[in-house]
This record gives C-alpha cells, sequence and structure tokens, in this order.
C-alpha cells in the first residue's frame, strides 16, 4: 500500500481540509490565478500548520499524475475505507438511516459521481465491493468533488452479506432495476431507515443481489431511451427519497 494518496482539484483539496482531515502538504501552481476557493485552501491549511508550495505548473503537472488538477495538489495519508458497523453506528438517532450499496460499479467517475451525489442527499454512507469494482483513486476523488471528505465509504468482501447485515440493523433494501414493475414514486419504504441497491453499468443488479432486496423497484421512463446511466438513476432515487423525508 502507498505510504502517501494524491489529491488534486480545488474542491477536494479544499473539503479534506474542512473535514479536519490530515494532508501532508499541498502544491498550488505559480500560473494558478486567484479564487475564493483557492484562497479558503490557503487559508485554511495556514490554519491547520499545512505547508504550502507555490511550484512551476510543470512540477505540478507531474505530481498530479496527469489528472485535471486546477493547478492544486495535494498529498495525504491512504485512504481509509470505513467499516459496515462504523457506517452504522453512525448514523444519527433522529434520522432514517440512508445508505448506497454499488454492485460492481466499475467506471470511477460513476462511482466519484454517486458519492457527490449520496453527500449532496445526507446519505450516511456508500457501500461497494473489494472485487470487480471501483475503489477509490485520485480519479474518483476528482469525480466526488470532495464529498470523499465528509461520506463513509465502506468497502465490503462481501456484498449480499453486507445487505443481509443492514437488514439485521433494521435497515431495508430497495433495488433499482429498470425492468421491474413497481415504481420507486410508489414505495412505502422511502421514509424507513434503506439502503438502495444500483446495479452495475451494463448488467445491473447481480441475482444474488436481487434477490436479497427486500423490494425492487423502477423509475418511471417516458422517453424512448430505455435506461439510464447508473449514476444518474442513484442521483433521481436518492433525491426522491429527499423528496418523501421533507
Amino acid at each position: 500500500m502507498p505510504s502517501r494518496r494524491v489529491v488534486v482539484g480545488l474542491h477536494p483539496v479544499r473539503e479534506l481540509l474542512r473535514a479536519g482531515r490530515e494532508v501532508h502538504e499541498i502544491h498550488i501552481a505559480d500560473s494558478r490565478g486567484g479564487s475564493d476557493t483557492l484562497d479558503d485552501i490557503v487559508r485554511l491549511a495556514g490554519e491547520r500548520g499545512v505547508v504550502v508550495h507555490e511550484s512551476p505548473r510543470d512540477r505540478v503537472d507531474d505530481l498530479g499524475e496527469g489528472l485535471v488538477h486546477q493547478g492544486v495538489v495535494a498529498f495525504a495519508p491512504p485512504f481509509r475505507y470505513a467499516t459496515l458497523d462504523e457506517a452504522i453506528a453512525a448514523v444519527p438517532d433522529d434520522e432514517p438511516a440512508l445508505f448506497v450499496a454499488l454492485d460492481r460499479i466499475t467506471d470511477p467517475m460513476n462511482l466519484g459521481s454517486i458519492a457527490r451525489t449520496a453527500e449532496a442527499a445526507g446519505a450516511h454512507g456508500v457501500i461497494v465491493p473489494e472485487r470487480r469494482a471501483a475503489g477509490v483513486t485520485p480519479t474518483v476523488e476528482k469525480a466526488a468533488a470532495g464529498a470523499l471528505a465528509h461520506l463513509a465509504l465502506v468497502q465490503v468482501v462481501n456484498f449480499v452479506r453486507a445487505l443481509r447485515t443492514l437488514g439485521e440493523a433494521g435497515i431495508w433494501s430497495v433495488g433499482l432495476d429498470g425492468d421491474a414493475p413497481s415504481s420507486l414514486y410508489d414505495s412505502p419504504l422511502l421514509t424507513e431507515p434503506l439502503v438502495l441497491v444500483a446495479g452495475s453499468e451494463g448488467k445491473g443488479l447481480a441475482r444474488s443481489s436481487h434477490v436479497q432486496c427486500d423490494v425492487v423497484v423502477s423509475l418511471p421512463m417516458r422517453g424512448q431511451v430505455g435506461s439510464l446511466n447508473a449514476s444518474v438513476a442513484t442521483a433521481v432515487a436518492l433525491f426522491e427519497v429527499v423528496r418523501a423525508r421533507t
């Protein structure tokens, strides 16, 4: 395991600092123009005692490992996944749990986008399998726009067992499947503690995950396109849960 990770981009770096996460050092390109977000980074780094280097642009390009870094690259300790027990225990007593479980999502951009939406919707964590699925990379953190500094990301060895564990904790599993006859909008479970289970980009929910879900629902589609991108479908579902709970 690497001794440090690269975090690139204005928002991911700022959110690390805002969340009080450990940051080793920050490099800002000397050609980078000013912005309110950059001012926040410099101020927060100063408050936290994090060294900020003004570095040549080509040096920042090298440190950013070819990613779109917006002139800001930070180094931080390796990413720490939360355990499922930690994520469940962290749910406030006065809120119904809301988790997202991603069944073999392999696209890093989708994982990052879903994490960003989940955090914005007030979800308590995102659960991913350890194998045959995207994990945290600089691309994921950039796409998440800082959400992973605030959101529990749980990596599990056995995805179906994780759904079972959530069920034992009183959390319903609601699977998303475009072919399901029942609509998400009609589900009575949206105000209950639940985990939204989304399938892979190409194949949808695995049969084992489908069977483990308490209910499987679809999003009502009116156009000619048969399905939505995994991150878009999950976003729609998450904010329908928010609407139902508000």
